[in-house]
C-alpha cells in the first residue's frame, strides 16, 4: 500500500500559486484570516477597507503583493480581531459583490463556526507537510521482519534521510541498491509477473512492457524513482515524490490532487520477500506505477485527491476508504471477465490469486456504500468492489464529492500546477471561458474529420 493510506491498514502481503505570508507563519489560535485579490486600480483597496470599517471589523494585520494568478491584480492577506466574527459573514458577502478577484477564508475560531482545513494551493506547498510523517526510518514495530536486524534498520534510516531533505523541483536522489535488495526485488518481480496475463486489467498489461523497455523494470534491477517519474510525466503528468515515512490520509490524498504520488524507496526485509507490513518500493513501482501511466486511471486517482481538499475530517476518512477499495484493492469488469487494478492486489502474489476465486464477496462500486465499509488490515479482504470502468468510477467519485459539505469547489490548473478555488463569479467566468475555448477546439476538430 501507499505511503499515505498505510496509516489505516498496515498492508498484508503485498498498500493558488501561493507561498507563505509572513504573518501566516505565526497565526494565533482563534485568529480570523482572509486572502483576497483586487484589480490594480486607484482606490480599490480603500473601497474594500471601508466595508470593514462600516461593519466595525477591526483589522490587526495586513500584507500585500502582486498576484501570482493574475498579473493585473494584487493579493492581500489580513488578520482580524476574533471578536468581529459575527460581522464577518456580512463583510464576506459584500466583498464577493465588489471587485474582488478571489477570496479564501483561512481560519476562524472553531468554537464559533466550522472552518475549512488548510490545503495546499500550489504544488510547492507539498513541501510543507512532506515531513509530517507518522513514523521515520528505523522506527519499526516489534513484529516487523527487520526489527531485530540492525543493518536493515540502519539502511531504512538512510532511505528516510534522503527523502526528508528532498524539495519539490529537485531530482529524486538516486539509490545504489545492494545485491541482497536486488535479490528480494527479483523474487517478487518474477513471481508476480507470471500472474499478470490472467489476473491484471488490460491497461496494466499494456503499460508494464513499456516500463520494462524504458524504465529498467527487470528481475535483476530495481528502477530509479527519477527515471520512472519522468516516464509517468510524459504519459499523464503524474510524478513521484520520495517520502520518509507514512503520511496522514489528508496529506497523502492532497498530493494526488496535484498528480503527485508519495513513494517510498526502501525495500522489504529479505527474510520475507513475499510479505511487507508497510508500503515499499515493490508495492509502489510494481503495484501503483503502471496504472498512473494510464490517462483514465490517472484522472480517477486525481478526482479522489481533489475531493479531499478542505474536506471535513469525517469525509477524509470516507475518501480514504474509497481509495482503499479502488486504488489499493479494486477490481474492474473487462468484457465477460473481472480483473484486478488495485496496487495492493497487483503487488501481492497470494491475494492476487485469491481475489478472483469464489471465496471473497464481490459488490458493485458505489462510493456512498463503499466509503463506510469496514475492512481488515492483517488478512485478505472478504469484500471487493467491482468498477464498471475507470470512467464510470471517476463519475461516481465526482458525484460523491458533490455531497461533501464545502463552501466552494476546486479546479486543478495544470499550467500553473495550482489549485483554483471557485467561490466567486469571476472565477466561474474564467472557467467558462476556458471551457468555451476547449469546445471551439472540439468543434474545429470534428469539422476536419467530416
Amino acid at each position: 500500500m501507499d505511503a499515505g493510506i498505510a496509516k489505516m491498514n498496515g498492508v498484508n502481503g503485498s498498500h493558488t500559486q501561493r507561498s507563505m505570508y509572513i504573518e501566516e507563519n505565526t497565526q494565533k489560535a482563534g485568529a480570523i484570516s482572509l486572502i483576497f485579490s483586487l484589480k490594480e486600480q486607484v482606490g480599490a483597496l480603500a473601497k474594500v477597507l471601508r466595508l470593514f470599517e462600516e461593519k466595525k471589523v477591526n483589522l490587526t494585520h495586513i500584507e500585500s503583493r502582486p498576484s501570482r494568478l493574475n498579473k493585473d491584480e494584487y493579493e492581500f492577506f489580513i488578520n482580524m480581531d476574533s471578536n468581529c466574527d459575527n460581522a464577518l459573514d456580512e463583510v464576506i458577502e459584500l466583498l464577493k459583490k465588489q471587485t474582488v478577484g478571489h477570496l479564501h477564508e483561512l481560519s476562524r475560531d472553531k468554537s464559533k463556526r466550522d472552518t475549512v482545513p488548510w490545503f495546499p494551493r500550489n504544488i510547492k506547498d507539498l513541501d510543507r507537510f512532506a515531513n509530517q510523517i507518522l513514523s521515520y526510518g528505523a522506527e519499526l514495530n516489534s513484529d516487523h521482519p527487520g526489527f531485530i536486524d540492525p543493518v536493515y534498520r540502519a539502511r531504512r534510516k538512510q532511505f528516510a534521510d534522503l527523502a526528508y531533505n528532498y524539495k519539490h523541483g529537485q531530482p529524486i536522489p538516486r539509490v545504489e541498491y545492494t545485491e541482497e535488495e536486488k535479490k528480494t526485488w527479483g523474487i517478487v518481480f518474477k513471481e508476480l509477473k507470471t500472474l499478470y496475463p490472467t489476473h491484471a486489467c488490460r491497461e496494466y498489461n499494456r503499460i508494464f512492457p513499456l516500463l520494462e523497455e524504458y524504465c529498467g523494470y527487470r528481475e535483476d534491477n530495481i528502477p530509479q524513482l527519477e527515471e520512472v517519474s519522468k516516464f509517468l510525466q510524459s504519459c499523464t503528468g503524474f510524478c513521484l515524490r520520495p517520502v520518509a515515512g507514512l503520511l496522514s490520509s489528508r496529506d497523502f490524498l492532497a498530493g494526488l490532487a496535484f498528480r503527485v504520488f508519495h513513494s517510498t524507496q526502501y525495500i522489504r526485509h529479505s527474510s520475507k520477500p513475499m510479505y511487507t507490513p508497510e508500503p515499499d518500493i515493490c508495492h509502489e513501482l510494481i503495484g501503483h506505477v503502471p496504472l498512473f501511466a494510464d490517462p483514465s486511471f490517472a484522472q480517477f486517482s486525481q478526482e479522489i485527491g481533489l475531493a479531499s481538499l478542505g474536506a471535513p475530517d469525517e469525509y477524509i476518512e470516507k475518501l480514504a476508504t474509497v481509495y482503499w477499495f479502488t486504488v489499493e484493492f479494486g477490481l474492474c469488469k473487462q468484457g465477460d471477465e473481472i480483473r484486478a487494478y488495485g496496487a495492493g492486489l497487483l503487488s501481492s502474489f497470494g491475494e492476487l490469486q485469491y481475489c478472483l476465486t469464489d471465496k471473497p464477496e464481490l459488490r458493485p462500486f458505489d462510493p456512498q456504500k463503499t466509503s463506510i465499509q469496514k475492512y481488515p488490515i492483517t488478512e485478505f479482504q472478504p469484500v471487493y468492489y467491482v468498477a464498471e470502468s475507470f470512467e464510470d468510477a471517476k463519475q461516481k467519485v465526482r458525484n460523491f464529492a458533490s455531497t461533501i459539505p464545502m463552501p466552494f469547489s476546486v479546479r486543478y490548473n495544470s499550467y500553473t500546477q495550482s489549485i483554483e478555488v471557485l467561490d466567486n463569479a469571476q472565477q466561474l467566468k474564467n472557467l467558462a471561458d476556458n471551457i468555451s475555448g476547449e469546445m471551439e477546439t472540439l468543434r474545429s476538430a470534428l469539422k476536419k474529420l467530416e
